[in-house]
């Protein structure tokens, strides 16, 4: 099997006017990503998802991962991290931005979607991980909206999809940060896991006295309190607070995902896999995530390609320490409970997150069908 065309396709839906919404450190009017398309001498294909600047990324593919992926075999996915640390592929200069790790994460994990197509594998195994059938999906939700929506309405909304656990939007304000967990938690109940996420708007000491307000709810984990770049906030935190935190939507690569776990910095890290550099990359951060005693829980809020992606890595996750079985707490799952037609309108089947279990495709490689009509209505010109 050979690599015969490469296609890095930008993608947008923009929301109505008036309905832009996000977290605490801005909103969107829009949802973008990034898809690559590679196919092979016997027509077989494969999908990938750069999370990035859509036309920025898919130029940088074309510019530096076209010549050095046409003509190689979908095995060379395990190399191609290495390649572009090393510079063979866009200088070694750029290797670790963001729009760097970006295109080589939606061409890395296309190129495993055709691996486990050739194998007739889901990459889920092709990664060594158990027979995992379903995951428990967690709603992001309670967005900070443009139009002021009342934040009880779209925690209700999850409740009554059968979530059972949920993430929401906090960050204006110890007060306002009160207010919603209470919200959030009284709907949920007592018995659900619940994680708040700041989107890096706070200082450390912000960050410290909203946690020590929020302790009482026994929250599962505190995401992004400080910005990604402010290693020393989160090493303040953590040795003031005892509330888990997590990082990582905003890392890339094995190298700034290595200072977070070697220094302790958190007890969840979270690879996006459209931008952490891909499969072998994210295997490698869940690898060394072991000798942390830190969870691997992947971040999510990508289209249907990324989102198969990132449910085939989680099938993916030891369960150590824990002997198999006797892990105390399940495999928790982001699924974006926002506007989004790339993530719901683009698989023949979508994946279905309500009733409180989602299924891990089991069909070769991301074990997904890619409506390519779809495709091509949201595709940017």
């Amino acid at each position: 099997m050979e690599i015969t065309e490469i296609t890095a396709i930008p993608l947008a839906h923009e929301l109505e006017d008036g309905r832009a919404f996000g977290g605490a450190r801005g909103m969107t009017d829009s949802r973008t990503t990034t898809l690559v398309r590679l196919e092979t001498d016997d027509g077989t294909v494969g999908w990938g998802e750069a999370f990035a600047s859509p036309r920025a990324v898919a130029a940088l593919i074309e510019d530096a991962f076209a010549d050095a992926v046409l003509g190689s075999s979908p095995i060379a996915a395990e190399s191609l991290a290495d390649r572009v640390y090393t510079g063979d592929i866009g200088g070694y200069h750029a290797a670790r931005e963001a729009l760097t790790q970006s295109a080589l994460s939606g061409v890395e994990v296309a190129m495993w979607d055709l691996r486990g197509k050739a194998l007739g594998k889901p990459v889920h195994e092709l990664l060594g991980g158990q027979q995992v059938e379903s995951v428990v999906p967690y709603a992001s939700t309670m967005y900070l909206t443009e139009w002021g929506q009342d934040p009880a309405k779209p925690m209700h909304e999850a409740a009554d999809e059968g979530f059972t656990a949920a993430k929401i939007k906090i960050g204006h304000g110890r007060e306002d940060d009160r207010e919603r967990v209470e919200i959030a938690r009284e709907i949920l109940g007592d018995d659900a896991h619940l994680m708040v996420d700041y989107n890096g708007n706070y200082t450390p000491r912000q960050a410290i006295a909203s946690i020590r307000d929020l302790e009482s709810y026994e929250l599962t984990w505190v995401e992004e309190p400080v910005p990604p770049e402010n290693l020393s906030g989160y090493r303040e935190i953590r040795d003031r607070i005892d509330v888990p935190l997590a990082a990582g939507e905003a890392h890339y690569g094995r190298f700034e995902f290595t200072r977070l776990l070697e220094e302790g910095l958190v007890d969840v890290i979270q690879p996006n896999l459209g931008r952490c550099g891909g499969f072998a990359e994210a295997r490698f951060v869940a690898k060394l995530a072991t000798t942390a005693n830190a969870v691997v829980r992947p971040h999510v809020w990508n289209s249907a390609v990324g989102t198969a992606a990132a449910l085939q890595f989680a099938a993916s996750l030891s369960s150590y320490p824990h002997a198999e079985g006797t892990a105390p707490d399940p495999v928790l799952f982001e699924f974006d409970r926002s506007e989004n037609p790339l993530r719901d309108e683009l698989l023949e089947s979508p994946l279905d997150p309500t009733g409180g279990r989602l299924a891990v495709p089991q069909g070769p490689g991301l074990g997904v069908d890619v409506d390519e009509s779809v495709v091509d209505a949201y595709r940017l010109e």
